[in-house]
């Protein structure tokens, strides 16, 4: 047996999380606990990164009135991504692509400035602070499914008008909208399959060995 691993049960809870979680965008009107927010937020923090940079910000959105002014935004790129969609434009327009006024908790996920500064293992891949975070939102995605709540990721706004609204310093930049909350049930399929957008692959499909696949 090796000493490292996991119970059974521990096992199965952690590929049930990865199994289950959905980008949720239905909430109900309940509160999370303060100290289930914060175990959320320390599992996000715990996520790897390159060069041990760390280089998510979390911002949380408490001023109703600044939840309906992210809220316009996004309403702004959702009516210009359903014209960039052409023939597809009315379907998307049927989607329900946010839950921002309804979640329980609004978090906004950003790069700090300075990043330059952090060349170890970014001097021929910069982006990967880009993927560093995404590792930390993963976290929270997982973690709150275990916890039985849901969480949505919104990437419909314009960068620089949420950082202006946000009066966050140049050089910094927001990649994510999260909203977290209780749920009354998750979606059993990916919700863009459910609704018949787009359906997912098999895992063979994505996988090679050596070389591209040709």
């Amino acid at each position: 047996m090796d000493e490292h691993k996991f119970s059974d049960a521990e096992i199965a809870g952690v590929y049930r999380a990865i199994a289950e979680r959905r980008d949720m965008r239905h909430f109900i009107d309940k509160k999370i606990a303060p100290n289930t927010l914060e175990k959320l937020l320390k599992a996000a923090h715990q996520a790897g990164s390159v060069g041990l940079m760390q280089p998510w910000r979390f911002i949380r959105i408490s001023d109703l009135k600044l939840r309906h002014a992210i809220y316009q935004l996004v309403e702004q790129e959702r009516q210009l991504t359903a014209k960039a969609l052409g023939e597809r434009q009315d379907d998307f327009m049927k989607l329900k692509v946010e839950g921002i006024l309804e979640c329980a908790e609004l978090l906004i996920v950003a790069l700090p400035d300075k990043r330059e500064q952090h060349i170890f293992g970014r001097r021929t891949l910069p982006e990967m602070d880009i993927a560093s975070t995404a590792c930390a939102i993963q976290n929270i995605w997982l973690a709150a499914r275990a916890e039985g709540l849901g969480m949505g990721w919104v990437s419909l706004f314009d960068p620089q008008q949420l950082a202006t609204l946000l009066k966050m310093p140049q050089g910094s930049q927001p990649i994510a909208i999260l909203c977290l909350g209780h749920v009354e049930e998750f979606y059993s399929r990916p919700m863009l399959e459910l609704e018949n957008w787009a359906q997912g692959h098999a895992l063979e499909d994505f996988v090679s060995e050596n070389y591209w696949p040709v």
